[in-house]
């Protein structure tokens, strides 16, 4: 009762715990296919590539959502948009244990990725519009959270209860829970979405500037085109690291888990670490030290003078790129202006999506066609890529 009195007074700090806990609960399905797939795979008898039909049909849903962001809540609000999303991905979840065959599965992931969508976009608009850069570095750092219990979630699910679907049942249930949480907040969110009086400024969700005016902006394209590649060059590693370590460069399964592991481990800390400096070192600062750190790694992993330095490199690039999505989320209004801001980042998420798909998608072919060799080689390239846009952008925003 205590904490809900403290939190009925200070209604921010109700709100912020809220959206750190949906961020946990982004993260999990996350974590739970790559441990649940063998398992999936066998109850559907697919082959082992049918996995890119869900993660298609999960982007697919999470890049129009995301798109959307914008107008929905220009329509709808933020609370009632994060309730609808969580509502369905819950479903989503819960559905894939229900389905016999595997194409309602694939169709079940368009609603799941739908909900994942509306929830990552609307919380990163509403925190970037109503709080500071650390509070972005940390809610984006319960992510990684997420994306670790995840697959503790599952492995406790298969060994214990040799069922996959309950790990699914487990999370899709959270996600149920964390609706009927944003339904009871609504008049909060509500209330802090309310449109500016008087002299107060302006908030990134009072503006509603047509989706058209925004995609006539240069400067929002070039901001959309950062999340493409950083999130492409991210998930791309996180993906093939595994893979390069024990079918390129001999390195003992367990041990390669463990500095495949190590890279995700390092940037769950670096977000949290980026969250207690966030303020005093500025964005322009953590993008740019990050891709340069990421930068370093990457040539690191490319150079690959001994063993151990494989383990060092990850690490090195996890712990560099963990403050990069979400000082960018936060510096969305100084490069394209706040009138396109609450558009922006709804544009921002969708193509972060397409990154994850299409980049990682492309080092997997060339990967399969050159050699695994391929994969430090494409993560220099993209890094670089993205230390050189970031710098165009943020240099047309200083002269806007």
């Amino acid at each position: 009762m205590k904490a809900w009195n403290k939190i009925a007074h200070y209604p921010k700090l109700g709100l912020v715990l809220l959206a750190y806990i949906a961020f946990i609960a982004l993260g999990m399905p996350d974590g739970l296919l790559g441990v649940a797939w063998p398992s999936i795979r066998a109850s559907f008898s697919i082959p082992l590539d049918a996995l890119g039909m869900l993660l298609t049909a999960s982007v697919a849903g999470y890049m129009t959502a995301s798109f959307l962001n914008g107008p929905l809540i220009s329509r709808l609000g933020v609370g009632q948009v994060l309730a609808a999303s969580c509502a369905l991905t819950g479903l989503g979840l819960i559905g894939y244990t229900l389905v016999p065959v595997w194409w309602m599965m694939v169709l079940l992931g368009v609603l799941a990725g739908l909900g994942a969508g509306a929830i990552d976009a609307g919380l990163n608009t509403y925190v970037a519009s109503h709080f500071g850069e650390g509070l972005m570095q940390w809610l984006h750092a319960s992510y990684g959270i997420g994306v670790t219990l995840g697959p503790i979630i599952m492995t406790i699910a298969l060994t214990a209860l040799h069922s996959w679907q309950v790990g699914y049942q487990v999370v899709g249930g959270f996600q149920i829970v964390l609706a009927t949480g944003f339904v009871l907040t609504l008049a909060l969110w509500d209330q802090k979405d309310s449109p500016s009086h008087g002299g107060e400024p302006k908030r990134l969700t009072d503006y509603q500037t047509p989706m058209s005016e925004t995609l006539r902006q240069p400067q929002v394209w070039l901001s959309v085109l950062l999340f493409f590649l950083y999130v492409g060059g991210e998930v791309s590693l996180g993906t093939w690291t595994y893979s390069l370590l024990t079918e390129s460069r001999g390195i003992a399964p367990t041990v390669a888990g463990l500095f495949a592991g190590s890279y995700w481990a390092t940037f769950t800390v670096g977000r949290v670490v980026a969250g207690l400096y966030a303020k005093r070192i500025g964005v322009n600062l953590l993008v740019t030290g990050g891709v340069l750190g990421a930068l370093l790694g990457a040539l690191l992993l490319l150079w690959n003078p001994f063993p151990t330095a494989n383990l060092v490199a990850v690490a090195m690039i996890g712990f560099a790129i963990a403050p990069i999505f979400p000082a960018m989320m936060s510096g969305t209004s100084q490069r394209v202006g706040q009138r396109f801001a609450a558009n922006t980042i709804g544009m921002q998420m969708a193509a972060a999506g397409l990154g994850t798909v299409g980049i990682t998608s492309l080092v997997g072919v060339l990967a399969r066609q050159i050699s695994l060799e391929v994969v430090p080689v494409a993560i220099v390239v993209v890094f670089a890529a993205l230390f050189g846009c970031y710098t165009l952008a943020v240099r047309s925003s200083s002269q806007a």
